[in-house]
């Protein structure tokens, strides 16, 4: 979190950004100077200094993971690119489902999206959620627009109609809550215009923001907003999945077992109102999935 410092040198006033990370060694604090007075655009400030850390930091590994992932998808074949994609769709949809508390496990997911086997002694609606995460998220990744409401009202309504009719595609209309979490969510008047609101962000950033940045953002901002009375979190990362694909990312996996860090990282960033927890916890999550790819390979 960038915070403001005040140092004041023989009775006159300094003024600086600063920010904590945490490297290999521990927490370190970067600093940027601003001056014997407050600048009016003290927040811009604040977003610019976090790019130029970001740029430093982390932006090289990401960009590495981009670029040996497109040359995996230059040089595998065919088919040894279907089954990585295939398997990544089987074991997205057993986390995010599990995550928001289906009783499928991971073989159970697999016999069913891969062969067709549905399990015995299983919730129906399970079963069917799952069958249509998958086919979403398909469908998400062969999406050639850009994002919009349109398509985000469609998505939830294919994942629910089936389970959730009455809800499927439909922004809330009463307040929810989010069981074991300090944060809570907008009331419903707020939604629509925060829906607004996050379109418009979306649209300021994404040409400018680095791909993987804007992922954890619309993340973190859609899931914040909770437009919906379920299917929040899987909407959320099917977005982010979203973002990614379209700017030749490899997609990104939370897996159930790594709930409680995912959790809180994206409570401390809604109760703090400050993107910077959850966008750092991302950026360690997806370096960590992707290791592989950020090797630099010759």
């Amino acid at each position: 979190m960038v915070v403001v410092k005040k140092k004041t040198v023989d009775g006159r006033d300094y003024f600086y950004l600063q920010h904590t990370i945490r490297t290999p060694t521990g927490v370190q604090a970067r600093e940027k100077y601003l001056g014997t007075k407050l600048p009016s655009n003290v927040e811009t400030a604040k977003r610019n200094f976090l790019t130029e850390i970001y740029r430093g930091r982390w932006y090289p590994l990401l960009d590495q993971v981009r670029s040996n992932y497109q040359k995996e998808n230059r040089t595998l074949p065919p088919s040894a690119l279907q089954k990585r994609d295939r398997q990544f769709s089987v074991k997205f949809t057993y986390d995010t489902n599990r995550i928001e508390g289906s009783t499928l496990t991971y073989r159970e997911t697999a016999d069913l999206l891969e062969n067709g086997l549905s399990p015995s002694r299983k919730p129906v609606g399970d079963i069917k959620e799952a069958e249509a995460h998958d086919r979403v998220f398909q469908e998400a990744l062969r999406y050639e627009k850009d994002l919009s409401m349109r398509a985000i009202l469609m998505w939830h309504k294919r994942l629910f109609e089936e389970t959730k009719s009455d809800i499927a595609g439909r922004v809330r209309t009463h307040q929810v809550a989010i069981s074991g979490s300090r944060f809570i969510p907008p009331s419903p008047v707020e939604v629509q215009p925060l829906l607004r609101e996050f379109f418009r962000w979306y649209d300021r950033n994404k040409r400018s923001m680095h791909p993987v940045e804007l992922a954890a953002g619309a993340h973190l901002r859609f899931v914040s907003i909770h437009p919906f009375a379920d299917g929040n979190g899987r909407m959320s990362r099917l977005l982010m999945n979203f973002v990614l694909h379209r700017h030749g990312f490899p997609p990104l996996n939370i897996p159930y077992e790594g709930r409680r860090g995912y959790y809180s990282a994206l409570e401390r960033s809604q109760v703090k109102e400050n993107d910077s927890t959850f966008i750092q916890w991302f950026f360690r999550r997806y370096l960590k999935e992707h290791s592989e790819y950020a090797k630099v390979k010759r």
